[in-house]
Parts: structure tokens; C-alpha cells; sequence
């Protein structure tokens, strides 16, 4: 875990955030309302209308590296990540991935598919995705399962925590022969515990929980 001030309140290895019902009933439907209409599953390009729920904040399809706690001013903890590294200048991050960590097809999370996440997402995502990321001087591959963020200077204390919980990480072999910055209506998936259930564009789409 990585706290922007102090230490993390939760201690390793810790079962659930203390906000959350780990015996919580499984199963069973819920139904929300969203304004408006969509024309795409891809949440992360300027082009289309993305689709209610996709989005990295609703934690259902897409995952970061490291997930902040609600309880505490700016900590996270491991994720897709099981451990983080960070000097005290704050110069660079570096991540070594969960082994167990998988997209929703079964594959594992790679270094390629971190390194590939930024690449996208500096040239060809949301304009305010497309100015963070590119403070990043460069992602290299540090060993295995190891991947390092650089940043050109030390100034903004705050990127190496962005980059852990707010870089999503996307499957590459999903995108291979595709352009990304363009709409989709073909299911996408991530690592998240949800999966695209069933769509019909413009409105309705269903998420059913990844087996």
C-alpha cells in the first residue's frame, strides 16, 4: 500500500476495507437508470457516447493497478499489483503485478498490457487521460512482472499516485487489428468482476458477474 501523506491505515494482508460486509449475500439483480442514450463500449476515446457503468470509477469491467480506499484522505493498495516501490522524490513508480492476476478471458495481466495501456491511452484516449499520461517520461519493462514509471521531474508529488489507481489496464490482444479510437459495440472486457451481459445500443445493457 501507498499513502499520498503519512502511512496506509490498513495493515498487510488485511481481509476488507472496514466499510465493506465481507459475508454480504451474493446473487440477485439490480437495476439503474442512465440519462441519455450511448453508441459505444469503449469509455476511454473522444469519440461516441459510452455506455453507462464502463467506466473505471464503477470498478465493473476495468481495474487499476491499485484500488483507493474510501476511507482514507489518498491511500491505495495492492490490486492488479502486489506490491509498489516509490522513492522519497517521487521520481518514478514501479509495480510488480499479482500473479494471480487475470483479464476476464483467463489471460494474465502483463507488463506488455501495462506498457501498452499508457501508450494508448497518452495517444489516443481522453483528452484529460491523453495530459496526464504524457508526464510520464517513459514505462520500461524492470523484470519479471516489474514494470517502472519514470516522470520527467519530481514536481507534481501526486503522478505516482494517479498512475496507480487511475490508469486503467486493458487487455492488448483485445485491441490487436482494431482501432482503438474508434467506437465499438463489440463486447469489451478488462480484469473487473463484471462482464457484457447483453447491449442494445442506445438502451439497455446488462452486466452479469464473472464466474
Amino acid at each position: 500500500a501507498i499513502a499520498m501523506h503519512g502511512g496506509p491505515a490498513l495493515a498487510p494482508g488485511f481481509a476488507a476495507f472496514p466499510y465493506v460486509r465481507p459475508d454480504a449475500p451474493a446473487g440477485g439483480s439490480l437495476r439503474l437508470h442512465a440519462v441519455g442514450s450511448f453508441d459505444s463500449l469503449n469509455p476511454f476515446i473522444i469519440k461516441g457516447a459510452p455506455a453507462a457503468g464502463l467506466a473505471l470509477g464503477w470498478g465493473l469491467v476495468f481495474e487499476p493497478l491499485m484500488r483507493r480506499s474510501a476511507d482514507e484522505p489518498f491511500a491505495l493498495y495492492g490490486l492488479l499489483a502486489a506490491r509498489a516501490e516509490l522513492p522519497d522524490d517521487r521520481s518514478w513508480i514501479e509495480f510488480t503485478l499479482d500473479p494471480r492476476a487475470r483479464f476476464s478471458d483467463g489471460s494474465p495481466v502483463t507488463v506488455a498490457d501495462v506498457i501498452w495501456s499508457w501508450q494508448v491511452l497518452k495517444e489516443k484516449g481522453l483528452p484529460n487521460a491523453r495530459a496526464t499520461w504524457s508526464r510520464v517520461e517513459r514505462v520500461e519493462e524492470t523484470g519479471p512482472r516489474r514494470v517502472r514509471f519514470t516522470f520527467a521531474d519530481g514536481s507534481d508529488r501526486e503522478l505516482p499516485f494517479l498512475v496507480a489507481g487511475f490508469l486503467p489496464i486493458l487487455p492488448r490482444a483485445r485491441w490487436e487489428g482494431r482501432d482503438f479510437a474508434e467506437t465499438t459495440l463489440e463486447p469489451v472486457y478488462g480484469s473487473g468482476p463484471y462482464l457484457i451481459d447483453r447491449v442494445e445500443p442506445g438502451r439497455s445493457i446488462a452486466f452479469r458477474r464473472n464466474p
